[in-house]
């Protein structure tokens, strides 16, 4: 993980007092969320693994649940999701954060480790790999 935990720490307090607005970005699409949990969970391991030789899992990791309306995107997360596709790419999450009264934009980068589809959205599992201030 490669991420400022001060940072990550400020994210987290401002989700959860504030509605900030979160893009996803897949290819060259841009989705609202208009839902977002962070929170730090358990991982299935025993100590810090390369799981797969695909990627590092760590005993603990910090975890988002996004909503995502626009079901056109349903498609295009085939390719992004870990498991059994080893060639899964990151997707990138943008936001607006306030610390000390300014605007910091910030990006996180996630891994897709699950999906749930209603007929009226569709319910995002990620893990955050790294997280800039831009």
């Amino acid at each position: 993980m490669s991420f400022n935990n001060e940072l990550l720490k400020k994210l987290m307090e401002f989700n959860e007092k504030n509605s900030p607005i979160f893009t996803l970005y897949v290819n060259d699409g841009t989705y609202p969320i208009t839902s977002t949990l962070i929170t730090n969970s358990p991982i299935p391991v025993n100590e810090p693994t390369t799981r797969g030789g695909v990627y590092f899992s760590d005993k603990f990791a910090y975890k988002m649940k996004c909503i995502v309306e626009d079901l056109s995107i349903v498609p295009l997360l085939t390719k992004k999701m870990l498991g059994p596709n080893t060639e899964f790419g990151e997707l990138k999450i943008t936001t607006e954060i306030e610390s000390d009264d300014k605007l910091i934009p910030v990006e996180i980068f996630t891994n897709l480790t699950n999906s749930v589809q209603t007929p009226n959205s569709i319910e995002l599992s990620l893990i955050i790999v790294k997280l800039e201030s831009v």
